[in-house]
């Protein structure tokens, strides 16, 4: 374990790095459905977001409580009632509430206040604040249906809620609000996190839920989940889907999704809590784990630019260090960043490849590609083949060769062939390392 340990932790750790720039000092809603609590995965679950707090995000955490409701419903003999997926809230749910909220809320503070040595918490300092940030109005009487004491969001008060995180507390609403003569009224949780990362503009809302995300085919349960879902997408989909009802249904929780991408919201995720460290997994790496529904699509692919130089260094040197890459000179990559072709992920370069015309010889060197270990086997390399495939024929070139010691059955599974090194244009011919042996593919554009 000793000898392996390093192997594995160190890249990783590194290959962290990146997010944890990215994220630290950013605003992340968090809506937590109660039956996360009913579950019993509280405990890792505040050791999640202790760990995001440490790293310097600012947190707001909103909780839900409907099976506690339920629970304390059930326990005075009382029916628990909804329409159209909301909550009823006579006296006595009412009550049922402020009770399940006030033992949640206990229940929070004191996950939040350990420390025993040996776990994640050990030397945690999460200062968790609550007030009464929410004016709420009621709902008043829908189809004819009085709902009571259930109300919804009239005003989030997002200026102290920023101070307060911004002093380095984390934010815990529970789904009340209250009005300007001092009534109460129950809300959902899911309408408490989207109003607030909307009234804060947050950089991320996550909703932890039952569901592992929207499957990317509703009608074939075996389905992969769909990890990013654009807004246009989402927004279509939500039109074919029934009207949801239970948390269970796909679109409980993608409409609040999209209404917080349209209110402003960068990203808005949709997270299954059974999945140990599913908060963690979705934030610091590449294609998380439930289903992000964004304005627009975070992975492109694109010619490379002056900026995209320090990521394509930090891509290639590992390669270069074992051999697979020749090394190249950083003033080289720095002057000819323009031949590269990168694939960038939120921000983080993940693949990319370079393209040297010959054109005398009416064909290019497709030469640096190379693919992030964390996504190899996604398809991310035949990507990047193919826009310098389309670079190259823009150019008016007939073919593309490669030069490589390691991966020429991956090439020619894509259209490659092998001919003699004494086929490389003159120009390339001079440069050719005769003790490397590179075995010498080229690929006939249509």
């Amino acid at each position: 374990m000793s000898l392996v340990f390093p192997h594995t932790f160190v890249p990783w750790f590194r290959a962290v790095a990146p997010y944890i720039h990215m994220y630290h000092g950013k605003t992340f809603v968090v809506g937590m459905a109660g039956e996360l609590v009913a579950a019993g995965r509280l405990n890792a679950f505040v050791q999640d977001l202790a760990i995001l707090h440490a790293m310097g995000i600012k947190l707001v955490l909103v909780h839900g409580f409907r099976p506690q409701v339920n629970e304390q419903l059930a326990a005075k003999g009382h029916a628990s009632r909804y329409h159209a997926g909301t909550r009823i809230t006579d006296a006595v749910t009412l009550d049922c509430a402020q009770e399940a909220a006030g033992q949640l809320r206990f229940e929070i503070e004191a996950a939040f206040s350990q420390g025993l040595p040996n776990t994640p918490m050990a030397n945690a300092a999460v200062r968790v604040v609550s007030g009464n940030f929410l004016t709420a109005r009621p709902v008043g009487i829908v189809d004819g249906i009085d709902f009571m004491h259930s109300g919804v969001v009239r005003r989030v008060d997002a200026a102290a809620i920023r101070r307060a995180i911004d002093s380095g507390a984390l934010v815990l609403l529970s789904p009340f609000g209250f009005s300007p003569t001092g009534e109460a009224f129950n809300l959902s949780m899911e309408e408490v996190a989207t109003a607030t990362a909307v009234a804060m503009q947050a950089d991320k809302l996550l909703f932890l839920t039952e569901i592992p995300g929207i499957q990317e085919d509703q009608n074939d349960p075996d389905s992969p989940i769909d990890t990013e879902l654009a807004l246009a997408d989402a927004k279509r989909l939500l039109t074919a889907l029934p009207a949801p009802e239970r948390p269970t249904d796909l679109g409980f929780y993608l409409r609040h999704c999209v209404k917080a991408c349209e209110g402003g919201v960068e990203r808005s995720h949709i997270l299954p809590f059974g999945v140990d460290g599913a908060i963690l997994q979705e934030v610091f790496t590449h294609d998380g784990i439930g289903t992000m529904v964004v304005d627009e699509k975070l992975e492109s692919v694109h010619e490379a630019s002056a900026d995209d130089v320090g990521g394509i260094l930090q891509l290639i040197e590992p390669f270069e260090r074992d051999g697979t890459l020749v090394r190249r000179e950083r003033t080289e990559i720095e002057r000819d960043v323009a031949n590269y072709t990168v694939i960038e992920h939120d921000g983080v370069i993940f693949g990319c490849a370079a393209l040297y015309p010959y054109p005398e010889a009416r064909t290019a060197e497709m030469a640096a590609l190379t693919v992030s270990p964390q996504v190899q086997g996604q398809g991310d390399g035949e990507r990047l083949l193919k826009r310098i495939e389309q670079r190259a024929r823009s150019l008016g070139l007939d073919s593309i060769f490669v030069l490589t010691t390691r991966t020429m059955h991956w090439f020619i599974k894509r259209g490659f062939v092998q001919v003699d090194p004494d086929w490389l244009p003159d120009a390339r011919k001079r440069k050719y390392n005769w003790d490397r042996r590179s075995q010498v593919l080229v690929k006939k554009l249509a």
